[in-house]
């Protein structure tokens, strides 16, 4: 940890890593969201369908499920400060390949490719978790993310205005092409100027980087009972590629997805077995026990609230679009409010997990998470739009805090495996956004919001056998020393 003092505008220590590795996921997401708002201009350029649109939106999120869990123990193995810079350089290159693609498959290929980047956010919350101590740490990783995660509304604001300044029918490959050197930039940025730990401090790996760890039967099970609904967020995806939705594959295909996902699905039943049978033999020593429901729930929340912030974010503008009968561009507007709570929300959940406690706050926001979706579940026509837009603000603010207070909780769990833990619930993030969607093409606006209230306040249920994080982690040291971490008071 670095004991310096926490000072927003000072670019040293640990202020310089908090910068830079926000700075890092900033870019991730305006590489990660540069389609939407050029989404128009690429359709005119090739002639787009309006299902081969909605395909391309679909394989924009497809990888990062997996991603997210694969560079969580990436990092964890071999630390933020190289896997981070990798991503950012290796993901320009789909990012180009987008941008002076010739035909739809090639740009369908390299935005499925560009999934990828949606792990960067993964990353950072480890590092973060290495600069700051317990008591800084939820307002910390508030500030990663909450300030990253903001580069998708900076790309919907800046992108089409660079794609006019160059003007043309191709000016949209220029503004493209401009976050791909963005984030080739930016990894060499990084990597010259952070290090995974302050000096002399030592950064602990995991014993496996092919499953997670866990020290109960229990949670043996739980774990993989934890894992399933990534595979079938996976399934619902290559579904809504099928004849039975928008037909860029083939039932011979797609039933060739499935027989994989399961096949791929059995594999980690046997890596998870293969790191954690000693536990069904002789128990974990207490000081290094750590319980897999924690993990379990904190997945349950983020699906709640990072997932229907992704679902939210894509459908706000065609709701107000609608509702109130509104110019696309004003529509989109309005709907901005929504995305620009993040700046300063996620942050703020971090800010009160320190003071007030991890889990009393995160029961406090799943209530108002339910309660906002309650009340957007609400809105019509006949509410004055300055009320509605207040309703998606308010709802915001309980969705992002939420957001911050989860990644408050991640990285308290066990500090070698924060990078997976923070993985597996990430995805989770990105569950939720592909269930929520699946559900709103089958429902009308209402029932959507209702839909997402009903999944926070299992939330809040889940949320009640949660524990405070107390006490320290006990981690091991190279020489077989151990080392004890403080994540409470």
């Amino acid at each position: 940890m670095d004991s310096g003092k926490f000072s927003l505008f000072s670019f040293t220590g640990k202020m310089k890593v908090l910068h830079l590795s926000w700075m890092a996921f900033f870019v991730t997401f305006v590489v990660w969201f540069n389609f939407a708002p050029l989404l128009q201009m690429v359709k005119a350029t090739f002639g787009l369908t309006t299902q081969e649109v909605k395909t391309l939106l679909i394989l924009n999120v497809a990888l990062t499920i997996p991603a997210r869990v694969l560079i969580g123990s990436l990092t964890d193995r071999f630390g933020p400060r190289v896997v981070y810079s990798a991503l950012l350089a290796l993901c320009s290159l789909p990012c180009f390949a987008f941008a002076f693609a010739e035909s739809f498959i090639q740009l369908a290929i390299s935005r499925f490719l560009l999934g990828f980047i949606g792990a960067g956010f993964v990353i950072g919350i480890r590092i973060v978790s290495e600069w700051f101590p317990h008591n800084e740490l939820g307002t910390a990783e508030g500030i990663y993310g909450g300030w990253g995660n903001f580069g998708s509304a900076a790309a919907a604001f800046t992108l089409p205005t660079l794609a006019l300044m160059f003007g043309g029918d191709e000016g949209w490959r220029y503004a493209i092409a401009i976050t791909g050197v963005m984030s080739l930039v930016f990894s060499w940025i990084f990597y010259n100027n952070v290090s995974d730990t302050p000096k002399g401090a030592t950064y602990f790996r995991p014993k496996h980087l092919t499953a997670m760890e866990v020290t109960s039967k229990g949670d043996f099970f739980l774990l993989l009972a934890m894992k399933i609904p990534m595979y079938g967020a996976l399934a619902l995806l290559a579904w809504k590629l099928s004849p039975s939705s928008v037909g860029m594959l083939s039932d011979l295909v797609v039933n060739v997805i499935y027989i994989a996902l399961a096949t791929l699905y059995l594999y980690e039943v046997s890596q998870v077995w293969k790191v954690n049978k000693l536990i069904f033999r002789q128990p974990v020593d207490e000081i290094h026990q750590y319980k897999f429901k924690q993990v379990a729930v904190l997945n349950i929340l983020y699906f709640a609230t990072f997932g229907s912030e992704l679902a939210v974010v894509s459908m706000l503008p065609l709701f107000f679009l609608e509702t109130f009968e509104l110019s696309p561009v004003v529509a989109g507007m309005v709907a901005s409010a929504y995305a620009f709570m993040n700046l300063m929300s996620r942050p703020g959940g971090g800010l009160l997990s320190d003071k007030f406690g991890r889990k009393s706050v995160l029961l406090f926001l799943t209530a108002g998470l339910a309660v906002g979706y309650l009340l957007m579940g609400q809105v019509n026509s006949e509410w004055p739009l300055w009320l509605a837009i207040a309703a998606a603000m308010l709802c915001s603010f309980f969705v992002q805090a939420g957001e911050g207070a989860v990644f408050a909780t991640v990285p308290l769990i066990k500090r070698r495996m924060t990078g997976q833990i923070a993985g597996m619930t990430g995805a989770y993030g990105n569950v939720g956004a592909v269930v929520y969607l699946t559900v709103l093409s089958f429902v009308d606006y209402q029932t959507f919001f209702f839909v997402i209230a009903g999944t926070a306040v299992v939330g809040f249920v889940a949320l009640l056998y949660m524990e405070e994080p107390k006490g320290q982690i006990a981690e091991v040291n190279d020489d077989g020393s151990v080392t004890l971490i403080d994540v409470a008071r």
